[in-house]
């Protein structure tokens, strides 16, 4: 469901406000400021969650833009 866009998957408050979190450090990482992390604590999550959460997004972007780099094809599965 989330191949086909976050915004339309069935998430309560909370999740959504970590996928909008996630495009903004995706799409605009430098436009990231407290007030970003801040919304997500009012959302419910704790410092250590949003801490495991900026790791992995900045760990798949990182991974991703190093692909897309070295012009590496994406597996079948992953475009499926």
């Amino acid at each position: 469901m989330l191949a086909h866009g976050w915004r339309e998957a069935p998430f309560d408050g909370r999740e959504l406000a970590l996928c909008a979190w996630a495009e903004k450090l995706t799409l605009t990482p430098g436009k990231m400021d407290r007030a970003d992390a801040d919304a997500l604590r009012a959302a419910g999550w704790s410092d250590r969650e949003i801490h495991d959460a900026c790791q992995i997004v900045a760990y798949f972007n990182y991974i991703n833009r190093i692909a897309d780099g070295l012009g590496v094809d994406p597996e079948p599965s992953a475009t499926a």
